[in-house]
């Protein structure tokens, strides 16, 4: 199974309206479950009267958003839903950090999905205005993580 497949699979679990996913091949198996914790975005935002803290987060990311199209920036999303990180390990220096040149190539964070490591590029050139994430927030499938003012 290689990762456009995955990548969808996640996105068709994420958007279904099921409690687990679990697939199995000749070379491989994958079994995903929504977490119950009632901290995590895509599980709250699924209920019906979501929570304060959603709503509050929410209205963060659309201001985000607003303002970000304001000022003419330009956002570097999600590809997958996972896990966010700032660093390579927990001891290590962040990839970028604000107000730092990135290019087209500049590894700018991790995204861990089912326990594999994945390098998000920036795919623009510029610099780094904000960090919209926390480190080791869960993000969902095109979710922004960077405001990049372009160069």
């Amino acid at each position: 199974m290689n990762i456009k497949e995955l990548k969808e699979i996640i996105a068709i679990f994420q958007e279904a309206d099921i409690e687990e996913l679990e697939i199995e091949r000749e070379d491989s198996k994958i079994r995903l479950k929504r977490n119950a914790e009632p901290e995590v975005r895509h599980v709250a935002a699924q209920s019906h009267a979501p929570s304060v803290a959603v709503q509050t987060e929410a209205k963060k990311l659309d201001t985000d958003k607003e303002e970000a199209e304001k000022d003419g920036l330009i956002e570097i999303k999600t590809p997958m839903v996972g896990t966010f990180y700032k660093a390579p390990a927990p001891d290590a220096d962040q990839f970028v950090d604000i107000d730092e040149k990135v290019n087209e190539d500049t590894v700018v964070c991790i995204i861990e999905a089912m326990k594999l490591m994945n390098e998000i590029k920036a795919d623009v050139k510029g610099r780094v205005v904000k960090i919209l994430v926390d480190n080791g927030q869960p993000v969902e499938f095109g979710q922004a993580l960077f405001l990049v003012k372009p160069e």
